[in-house]
Formats: C-alpha cells, sequence, structure tokens
C-alpha cells in the first residue's frame, strides 16, 4: 500500500486524490489499490463483529463478547490497525473533519456486503454515540455524526442525532480499562420517547471494549427501543 500522503494535511484538498496514497482515484475516497489492501473483516461473528476464519460457520464465535447485553449485534468494517488507526486519529484528534467522510465511506462498503446476508433487516434509525456538549464545542464536531451523515445518503436510513444524549462528561476512554470504562459510563447517556418501537443502529468510529456502545444501547433499550445494533467502522479485538 502506497502510504506516503496518509499524514499530509493537504491530501484532501485536491481531489480527486486517494486519501491514503494521494495518487488520483475514481469514485471511492480510496482508490483501488489502497482500499484493497485494508484490514478488511470480510467474514465476522454475527454478534460481536470479531473477524471469523474464511471457513467458519456463520454465527458466533466462540469468545463472543455479547452473550447478554443490549446490543443484539455489532458490524464492524474494519480491524482498527495501520492506516486505518491513522485515518481515525486524524479525524478524531487532529481535527480533520473531512476524514469523516473517508470513515463513512468504508462503513458503507462494508454494510453493503452485509445487506446481502441472508435475515438482512434495514433500522428503522441511525444513532451517533453522542459527545458530551463540552466535548463536541472542543472537537468542533462528533465524528459518529459525520460518519452516520455519509450511511444517510448511501443507505436512506434518518439519522435522529438527538435522540439520544451524554448526560456527564467522563474521562477520555483510552486511557481505561475494561472495567474502568464501564464504571465511567454507567449513568452517562440518556434516551428520548422517539426510541419507543424502533430498530436503531448506533454509529460510531471504533469499538474497544464495547463500553460506549453498551452504555447507549442500554439507555436506547431503557427508552422502548426494539432492538439496538452497533454499526462501526473498526474494532480492536
Amino acid at each position: 500500500m502506497r502510504l506516503a500522503k496518509v499524514d499530509d494535511p493537504l491530501a484532501l484538498l485536491f481531489p480527486p486524490a486517494c486519501a491514503l496514497c494521494g495518487e488520483p482515484r475514481q469514485q471511492r475516497e480510496i482508490c483501488d489499490p489502497c482500499c484493497d489492501d485494508l484490514p478488511w473483516i470480510r467474514h465476522g461473528c454475527s454478534l460481536c463483529g470479531r473477524p471469523l476464519p474464511p471457513d467458519a460457520a456463520p454465527g458466533p464465535c466462540g469468545n463472543c463478547r455479547w452473550p447478554a447485553s443490549a446490543l443484539s449485534r455489532v458490524i464492524a468494517g474494519l480491524v482498527y490497525e495501520y492506516p486505518v488507526d491513522r485515518l481515525v486519529a486524524g479525524c478524531k484528534y487532529r481535527g480533520r473533519i473531512e476524514l469523516g467522510q473517508v470513515l463513512g465511506e468504508l462503513l458503507a462498503a462494508r454494510l453493503a456486503c452485509a445487506a446481502r446476508e441472508p435475515g438482512w433487516q434495514a433500522p428503522d434509525l441511525l444513532l451517533p454515540v453522542p459527545l458530551h456538549p463540552a466535548r463536541e464545542a472542543s472537537r468542533g464536531f462528533n465524528q459518529a455524526a459525520e460518519i452516520a451523515r455519509v450511511l444517510k445518503r448511501r443507505l436512506g436510513i434518518p439519522v435522529a442525532r438527538r435522540l439520544a444524549r451524554r448526560l456527564r462528561a467522563t474521562p477520555e476512554q483510552a486511557a481505561l480499562g475494561a472495567k474502568a470504562r464501564a464504571a465511567n459510563l454507567r449513568g452517562a447517556f440518556a434516551a428520548g420517547d422517539g426510541c419507543a418501537g424502533k430498530r436503531i443502529a448506533l454509529v460510531d468510529d471504533v469499538i474497544t471494549t464495547g463500553a460506549t456502545a453498551v452504555a447507549v444501547a442500554e439507555a436506547a433499550r431503557a427508552a422502548g427501543a426494539e432492538e439496538v445494533q452497533c454499526w462501526v467502522v473498526a474494532l480492536t479485538w
């Protein structure tokens, strides 16, 4: 994979250039050679989304993280490794909002494959995982909302951005272990009555332990959601 331009802040200002290598591209945000080289999850656990061997039978994996959870399913596009981690970090921590478009296109490509699987049923609403208002103001945008914006355009599913809210600011999850993450997020989210009877897909950039997604899903289920999935660009396990 040609990655000379992945850290260049000017790489996306002169389209049509690949977001990773800067070489000419056609329709997608990433050129075909770079896209083919990404760490795609082409065959994942039907519950937690973790990658499975190509010859594994469809269904849950042997070490599934969601045997009893408010989340019914995780669909992830990619493994969180280079260069996916650079794209996420560039969007999230370096203020490159345009990379939200790239991440959304990658997730949309994975969902296009998932939609061809037996039993697929599209959700009623997309719910970007909310940031606390102070953090969103500091960052200037919510990367999950930018990703959801692309999915709305590609899939035709409405985005209900205000359906859930973060009630309190919490320390950054990245510095915490699994138990601390869960404790950190306990009671941190609330969801509105618009969840009642709806099938909802949470949208986010990365799942690490799943604590954030589970906390939002619990709030949505408490508000009457029929089902809550999580659609995420990448996962770490």
